[in-house]
């Protein structure tokens, strides 16, 4: 037997979600859609349902509107049968029953991701613990100090130690034996980079080397310190070196793939400052494509940079793709579908609705709240007095009537300025809720307490707390 749904909504929404429900032609269930006597499902609460749902029916499982409040648990306890929360939009459903997607297990990878803090001889120690603690909050395995040349680094061994101290595992690059000397000395895990002429010093260390040809062209070098470390029985990185675009880069691609053949079970690491740094690109999606060659040729560790501000939130962006490129690997499909998290600028549906539905939703508001939404064809405000759509947010400013109400204008403006930018990036737009950037962008913990006043006031007038009216 099938299972059978009920659908909880709202009156503004019934319509759609029959709609979304009939073309979903879901064989693993029947259903069930009863809305609450609630015009807006947004608004919907768990006190209203138990007070206004008189019976389950024979259903198996409740779905509610995404943003249902209240506890939902309890409501499960007193009809007995599961109550579970939707997506935010009902245009979502057939995604979240898996006929678009699936949740997919990102908590695992197998890459090392070293995250290198460059100008560390330049930065005193509490610097480099501030700037080491946010990498690793961000995904970073290791902590990457970074030598510069002909700059002194008379901390060299406090800011090595002090990092292993905080619990940090370290590395130390340089070009400079004394200082992969005192580095290793000092207690860190691994030294970047040694070649033929600086392999001596893994003699005199423990500290596990990178290994890197003096002219990376010349890649029998590399090859032979990787036969001598193994003959030594020696743990160890290869890394071929990412050459910039117009510099090398694609024969320093065929030279990893060179070394995976020859060498199938070694440790590779790529370091992709040279394509993220020197190329004027949006790293997410350069992140993802370097990724996906790491896990093609099964290379064992990143080393990353954010020295640009364009490449602020490279650290982020490397732990994210490891995790997606890991599970798109084991299950044999592509890198679609798993998370989009490194989607910053566009989405895969930004628009869930079209103007017609809007209209019509619109059509049915009996009250002066405005509610805005974002189409293909502009941004939509609409209360009870009418519909305006526009491209521009300027273009609606004459019919809001609101040059009396400083709050409202505010709140109105900074919704239809977000409107507007959703718009013309291809972004999902919901009222009273921050843009999703991805991974690219932390969101800001906000103190609103000096606007008290004013969102008191406004949510007496349920201005604030308007919602489109999905589910």
């Amino acid at each position: 037997m099938p299972e059978h749904i009920l659908f909880l909504t709202g009156k503004l929404a019934e319509k759609s979600l029959h709609r979304v429900l009939a073309e979903m032609q879901a064989p693993e269930f029947t259903y069930e859609v009863r809305q609450l006597g609630i015009s807006v499902a947004a608004l919907m609460t768990a006190d209203l349902i138990r007070r206004r749902l008189d019976d389950v029916g024979q259903a198996n499982r409740i779905v509610l509107p995404g943003r249902c409040r209240g506890d939902i648990d309890a409501l499960s306890h007193h009809f007995g049968v599961r109550f579970e929360r939707g997506p935010e939009e009902l245009k979502d459903l057939p995604g979240y029953f898996g006929k678009e997607n699936k949740q997919r297990d990102l908590s695992l990878h197998d890459v090392t991701l070293f995250a290198e803090i460059v100008d560390a001889p330049r930065i005193g120690i509490e610097a480099i613990i501030e700037r080491a603690t946010r990498y690793a909050k961000d995904g970073a395995d290791v902590i990457d100090v970074g030598c510069l040349p002909d700059t002194p680094f008379p901390h060299l061994e406090e800011t090595v130690q002090a990092l292993k101290q905080a619990g940090f595992r370290v590395s130390l690059d340089s070009t400079q034996e004394e200082e992969l000397l005192r580095g290793g000395r000092a207690g860190a895990d691994y030294l970047l980079s040694l070649n033929e002429e600086t392999l001596w010093i893994a003699d005199e260390v423990a500290a596990t080397p990178v290994l890197i040809s003096a002219v990376p062209a010349e890649i029998e070098t590399l090859y032979r310190n990787i036969e001598a470390m193994e003959k030594k029985g020696r743990a160890y990185y290869a890394d071929p070196i990412l050459e910039p675009i117009h510099f090398g880069f694609t024969d320093s691609l065929l030279r990893y793939h060179a070394l995976r053949a020859r060498f199938p079970q070694a440790a590779i690491m790529m370091g992709v400052g040279n394509l993220t740094e020197l190329t004027h690109a949006d790293t997410a999606g350069i992140n993802a494509m370097l990724m996906g060659i790491i896990s093609e040729l099964r290379v064992t560790s990143i080393l990353t940079t954010e020295v640009s501000e364009h490449c602020r939130s490279a650290v982020r962006e490397a732990e994210l793709a490891r995790r997606i490129l890991y599970a798109a690997r084991e299950e044999n499909v592509p890198p679609q579908h798993i998370d989009p998290g490194l989607m910053a600028l566009h989405e895969r549906k930004p628009f869930p609705y079209e103007p017609d539905e809007i209209r019509e939703m619109a059509q049915a508001i009996k009250d002066k709240n405005f509610r805005i939404q974002v189409s293909r064809a502009g941004i939509h405000i609409y209360n009870s007095e009418g519909l305006h759509t526009a491209q521009d947010p300027y273009d609606l400013f004459s019919y809001l009537d609101v040059e009396e109400d400083g709050p409202h204008a505010f709140y109105l403006g900074l919704e239809l300025a977000r409107a507007q930018i959703a718009w013309q990036l291809g972004k999902r737009y919901q009222q009273d809720e921050e843009l999703d950037w991805g991974c690219m962008v932390e969101k800001a913990e906000r103190d609103l307490s000096r606007f008290a006043p004013e969102r008191s006031t406004l949510k007496a007038r349920r201005r604030f707390r308007h919602r489109p009216s999905g589910r």
